[in-house]
């Protein structure tokens, strides 16, 4: 059986990246689309087979990571339209062992795999060797994971679903985004303000209390560009809004997973402002938890600064499932076998 190639494709809510792994951990170049340009995900993939150099083999061996929960054969994008099954989406491409897993789970498999300069330390602690690690990370939505060692075998990934606990501002600002948020949707989760549009909505808020029309909602990287650059006062206090509720739920998330090995930022948002982040209030707000705060104290937070990280936990994930079948697979993990059946987590 031929083993290499194999097709790795990391999708987001606004980009899908593919790569080849041509040997154990040996990651080709990346290739970016737009999600919106594609009307599925197959017709990305087969966008991107397309354009590789005539006379390639063809993957027989692909893992997907999806910015969405992967419980069965059938996948929804939480934040796209796309939805697929991956037992025909493998037979449409003709592979062998189609993987779909959650890209965080994908991302926390990754963290062994960073090294220093893929890091930046956020604050400092005293990371115990062989404890949990968490994950947290803001992008489209808000993705939250984390590595648990395991008594034999490669530590567990998590895939869950954190980024949509409840959440609870502190601030007349936090509440004030709130209150927005509630009125949109209803329900506000933690992703509703911890994420792009989360920092849209806030700026979009604090600005209605102004009593001033707001002539169109700002962009994420608008409002992070107006505070740190422009130091316009409402896209300040927006980034403090996004900044300090980070610290809590990233502490939140520390707790219930025990994870003294370190907490780690992912995502797309929070590597474009570190300084920012490090001089605001995510510190206080960390550690910000009573009883617990000095259990906090000692924990290293690091923000991912590597450009695609969960590349190769795809590759971990996909080296385990074709190498132990379904009692390997990484939890959360969706795989199309011969009864289009999803492997048990």
């Amino acid at each position: 059986m031929r083993r290499f190639p194999r097709l790795l494709g990391d999708v987001g809510g606004t980009n899908v990246r593919f790569a080849l792994e041509t040997a154990p951990q040996r990651i080709g170049p990346v290739t970016a689309l737009k999600v919106a340009d594609f009307p599925s995900l197959e017709a990305a993939v087969q966008h991107y087979l397309g354009g590789l150099p005539p006379g390639s083999a063809r993957p027989r061996h692909a893992a997907i990571g999806l910015a969405n929960p992967v419980t069965g054969d059938r996948v929804k994008l939480t934040n796209h339209a796309w939805a697929f099954s991956i037992s025909q989406m493998q037979r449409s491409l003709g592979l062998d062992l189609l993987l779909a897993i959650n890209d965080f789970t994908a991302l926390a498999l990754g963290l062994p795999h960073l090294g220093a300069h893929d890091l930046t330390l956020l604050r400092q602690g005293v990371a115990v060797t062989g404890a949990p690690l968490a994950l947290v990370g803001p992008g489209t939505g808000l993705g939250v994971s984390g590595l648990v060692p395991a008594r034999s075998g490669p530590a567990v990934a998590l895939a869950g679903e954190g980024g949509h606990i409840e959440l609870m501002p502190q601030t007349e600002d936090e509440w004030t985004a709130w209150r927005a948020a509630q009125q949109a949707f209803g329900r506000v989760s933690a992703e509703r303000l911890l994420s792009g549009m989360g920092l849209s909505l806030t700026h979009a808020a604090l600005h209605a209390e102004t009593g001033t029309p707001l002539a169109r909602q700002l962009e994420p990287a608008e409002v992070t560009e107006g505070a740190i650059h422009r130091h316009d006062p409402l896209c300040e206090r927006a980034l403090a809004v996004f900044c300090g509720l980070l610290g809590s739920v990233a502490a939140d998330i520390a707790l219930v997973l025990g994870a003294r090995g370190g907490v780690y930022l992912g995502g797309g948002i929070v590597p474009r402002f570190v300084p920012a982040l490090r001089n605001s209030a995510f510190n206080a707000r960390f550690t910000a938890k009573g009883r617990l705060s000095a259990y906090l104290e000692s924990l290293p937070v690091y923000v991912i600064n590597a450009q695609y990280p969960a590349l190769p936990g795809l590759a971990q994930a996909l080296e385990e499932a074709i190498t132990h079948g379904a009692g390997g697979d990484a939890g959360g993990a969706g795989r199309a076998n011969p009864r289009n059946q999803p492997n048990p987590a």
